[in-house]
């Protein structure tokens, strides 16, 4: 009885971390740029006198999908989506680098280039843009404005851009992909843009929500092994007292 209900609990514990991946990853299926997570299982098999019947599950950190989501044109001078393989380096908050392939920027009133609150860094350090009148951002992530009032189109610097391999970066909880090792990557100058578009999430909604809704019932089936493990511990507590 005691091996059924610790084989159900670590099943049903493992189910809720599942569905708190899947759950995260259904509630950013339109947010640019994100990554899908994979939760990570393993099957631990307990050793110990008798027969070795039980098998215990074991979760391991989620892993990332590092596919491409689908390209939109918006239209907006601010909006660029990586073509192919790539990302856009942005700074942490503890001024470490950091990678995101979302390419919403915005512009604050000082000049500063940010994507979801973080700066975006230039091949020179974070990326500042002088008042303009019109901005620019080309293909290679050249960035080049146009003063108030017009006049000649002004180059004022170039997004870092960079192409490491998907074994290299780790996804972390800021939902920014990092370095494994903490090394910032060189800048890749075959990593090109698209301008006025931006790139969705790579996450299927309706996948998402299949699995979620296939975990939920496996959660009830490991609740009422839980339940039939209670009844018949009740069962055997009761033949013993008749004795």
């Amino acid at each position: 009885m005691d091996s059924l209900l610790f084989t159900a609990t670590s099943g049903a514990s493992r189910v809720m971390k599942a569905q708190h991946v899947r759950s995260n990853n259904l509630s950013n299926a339109d947010t640019a740029g994100f990554r899908a997570d994979m939760e990570r299982v393993q099957s631990v098999q307990l050793q110990g006198a008798g027969f070795d019947g039980r098998t215990m599950v074991v979760t391991n950190s989620a892993s990332t999908r590092f596919d491409s989501g689908d390209i939109i044109k918006t239209g907006r001078p601010l909006d660029v989506a990586i073509t192919g393989d790539g990302y856009l380096a942005v700074e942490t908050p503890l001024g470490g680098e950091a990678y995101t392939r979302a390419g919403n920027i915005k512009v604050d009133t000082f000049g500063a280039m940010s994507i979801n609150g973080f700066p975006v860094l230039s091949q020179n350090g974070p990326m500042l843009v002088p008042d303009y009148q019109k901005i620019e951002i080309s293909e290679r992530g050249r960035v080049s404005v146009v003063p108030p009032g017009g006049g000649a189109e002004i180059e004022v610097g170039t997004l870092k851009l960079v192409n490491p391999p998907a074994a290299q970066l780790q996804k972390e909880s800021d939902s920014l992909l990092h370095s494994v090792d903490g090394v910032p990557f060189p800048i890749d100058e075959t990593v090109q843009l698209a301008p006025e578009h931006i790139e969705g999430s790579n996450v299927s909604a309706i996948d998402e929500l299949l699995n979620v809704m296939s975990l939920t019932r496996n959660f009830e089936m490991q609740v009422r092994m839980m339940k039939t493990a209670e009844t018949l511990a009740q069962a055997g507590n009761k033949l013993m007292a008749a004795r």
